[in-house]
């Protein structure tokens, strides 16, 4: 199943029972940068989320995100 950014924090959101503004604080207690829901908020709706910015918000969630390599996998 392929996610876009914003659906899988979503995801993960939903899974630890929290809510976009307390993940907006815990990025801003444990990176010492302000971010407030409503910058967070945007930042998903308009798929702007950087890729260590998806690894930090994992990280701060309890997940990991993996890169797997594809079983039979053929250069094409």
């Amino acid at each position: 199943m392929k996610l876009d950014a914003n659906s899988l924090i979503r995801v993960l959101l939903t899974k630890r029972c929290l809510t976009v503004t307390k993940l907006a604080e815990m990025i801003s207690k444990k990176t010492g940068r302000k971010m407030s829901q409503q910058n967070l908020s945007k930042k998903l709706l308009r798929g702007s989320v950087k890729y260590d910015e998806m690894l930090e918000i994992a990280e701060i969630l309890g997940f990991e995100i993996k890169v797997d390599e594809i079983k039979d996998w053929k250069r094409g």
